[in-house]
């Protein structure tokens, strides 16, 4: 067999990327090779090796903290702002949307933060979610004439008038009235009215005892009955006898504010020793305030 002429014998290319010349990427070229590398990455000056691209130092492609990482980046968001689908961008984080009770009256949202308000007659508190009751009377930042007595409830005041006593009741006191049992029109009357006022929070949790009532004399042979005599046609009160001089207006269901409640608790006295039957009443006004705090 004759050898092959020389200027007709096929020189083989040689793969350089098989021996790892490059870092990353390598591309196979007649007599050559050439280096590349990733998305990320730069060549050095060696034509072989990579070096990771700082994204952040370059152009910040994030609106807020850009976070360099080995051949990309990461972006964050600051405290209150929420990182977006795309990654790149930052929005508003509603905290008021996420939970009621971040605030005790008001959750107000802000870009990158929240802040809680109170109602009129109420200031924020320390810990700025709370709200406590500003006492106007206390505070003497009221509009009540001299003869009317500022009586403090949450949120507001009210501006008492003197108790005025009608007939057949005389005035012994500012907030008791007598029916004498010589006047003919007291037969069938109570023996005294005792004007008193409270207050309470909207939403009061129930069962609830709020008011005591108490006979002052207890005479032998005689019983007490305790009962609401008027003001109770929505059936929220009634009144558990605690002893038998005393007993104590329950609150039943949740009454919501602001409203006023009259309510007349009368204490029947029975003295079967001397044949007798009187009464008493208390006549308490309840001013519910708007809020439950």
């Amino acid at each position: 067999m004759s050898p092959i002429p020389p200027e007709k014998a096929k020189i083989g290319n040689i793969d350089e990327c098989r021996y790892g010349y490059c870092q990353q990427l390598c591309a196979n070229v007649p007599g050559s090779y050439s280096c590349t590398c990733n998305p990320g990455f730069t060549l050095n000056d060696d034509g072989r090796s990579c070096q990771d691209v700082n994204e952040c130092t370059n152009e910040n492609p994030c609106t807020q903290t850009c976070v360099n990482t080995y051949g990309s980046f990461l972006c964050r968001c600051e405290p209150g702002y929420e990182l977006e689908a795309d990654g790149v961008n930052c929005s508003d984080m509603d905290e008021c949307s996420f939970s009621e009770f971040l605030c005790q009256h008001e959750c107000v949202n802000a870009p990158g933060s929240y802040y809680c308000i109170c109602p009129s007659g109420y200031n924020l508190l320390d810990d700025s979610r709370s709200c406590q009751d500003i006492n106007e009377c206390e505070n003497r930042n009221f509009t009540c004439n001299p003869q009317q007595t500022c009586f403090n409830i949450p949120g507001e005041y009210k501006c008492l008038d003197p108790v005025r006593c009608e007939e057949p009741y005389i005035q012994i006191n500012e907030n008791r009235c007598m029916c004498p049992a010589e006047n003919a029109g007291c037969r069938d009357q109570p023996f005294t009215i005792l004007y008193r006022v409270m207050d309470m929070v909207s939403g009061r949790s129930v069962p609830s005892d709020i008011f005591q009532m108490q006979a002052t004399t207890r005479y032998p042979g005689a019983y007490y009955i305790f009962q609401i005599k008027s003001g109770n046609e929505g059936r929220e009160f009634y009144m558990r006898q605690t002893g038998p001089i005393s007993a104590t207006l329950v609150m039943t269901r949740p009454v919501k504010g602001p409203r006023t409640i009259q309510l007349d608790l009368e204490m029947i006295t029975v003295n079967t020793v001397i044949n007798f039957r009187g009464s008493s009443v208390i006549r308490l006004r309840i001013y519910v305030s708007q809020y439950s705090f």
